[in-house]
């Protein structure tokens, strides 16, 4: 797990004990909805990946000729 990602749970975390100091029924409100909310918007972030897949290989489609072109040293990189 990355260290920036750490810091972003544990952030997140002291702010919802915040919240639950400040305003108990909300923070449980958050505590149940939030599985929800993330279970909705799976499916938006899979259409997202494969979408920037799709345009990543139309990219490589319409550049490949610019690489043949370029020579032997354009396509080792």
């Amino acid at each position: 797990m990355a260290p920036g990602c750490v810091w972003a749970g544990m952030v997140g975390f002291l702010l919802w004990v915040l919240l639950l100091v400040l305003c108990w029924p909300l923070a449980l409100a958050v505590l149940i909805l939030f599985p929800l909310i993330w279970l909705l918007a799976l499916p938006f972030r899979l259409l997202g990946i494969a979408v920037g897949g799709v345009f990543a290989l139309v990219k490589a489609i319409l550049l490949f000729p610019a690489r043949l072109l370029g020579g032997p040293s354009a396509l080792r990189r």
